[in-house]
């Protein structure tokens, strides 16, 4: 198990100004990096504060971790509302593709739903850690009623080929997972892929 870093109570702001100066140092040594953020409710009003934040944005790359099957204007793209928010400003937007071929990223940032699951790795799709494959397509099962549409998503090691790993949890009931998934309790896809993280993990919930 890595070591996991928790941060309580961290608003959007306060989780904007802490990625935007990870991405500083991690700019420092790199011409250029590529980071991989989620989709979901959650990380759109923190990407809105970043896109305020000073930063050489035309040599960060962005790669959503997952995208649902659909075209790049449907509500339900993320990439589309990735683009949206931080094209404008100059970052480099990467839509996944099954043959895409992932660098290491400076920044995995994950999000976690309920049942553990992480990008569109749900528990049905039974995610290994050794996984040949950089990007597969998935049917989460079940599927969700808001997004019901077959996934794109990186695979644990490629999210795992990343200098440092963040998750942004909200709600009592996702943090419970997660707590348990650092102890061991169960099997899910989050804690596999704690389980084989090496990189730094931090927390913000």
């Amino acid at each position: 198990m890595p070591n996991i870093e928790m941060i309580e109570g961290a608003d959007d702001a306060a989780i904007a100004t802490w990625f935007a100066a990870r991405l500083r140092a991690a700019l420092a040594t790199c011409p250029d990096i590529a980071v991989t953020v989620p989709g979901g409710s959650t990380p759109f009003p923190i990407f809105d504060r970043l896109a305020q934040e000073d930063l050489p944005w035309p040599r960060i790359a962005v790669w959503p971790g997952d995208d649902r099957i659909v075209a790049e204007d449907h509500p339900a793209s993320n990439v589309g509302k990735i683009r949206a928010r931080l094209e404008p400003v100059g970052a480099k937007i990467v839509p996944l593709a099954q043959d895409a071929v992932p660098p290491r990223f400076a920044i995995a940032w994950l999000g976690m739903g309920r049942d553990g699951h992480v990008a569109s790795l749900f528990p049905n799709t039974d995610p290994q850690v050794d996984d040949a494959l950089a990007v597969r397509r998935l049917t989460p099962y079940p599927l969700p009623p808001e997004a019901p549409f077959d996934r794109l998503s990186l695979t644990i090691p490629s999210l795992l080929d990343s200098a440092e790993i963040m998750f942004v949890i909200r709600g009592a009931d996702k943090r419970a997972v997660f707590d348990s998934a650092v102890c061991g309790d169960h099997d899910l896809p989050v804690a596999r892929l704690l389980r084989a993280a090496s990189a730094k993990v931090t927390c913000f919930c």
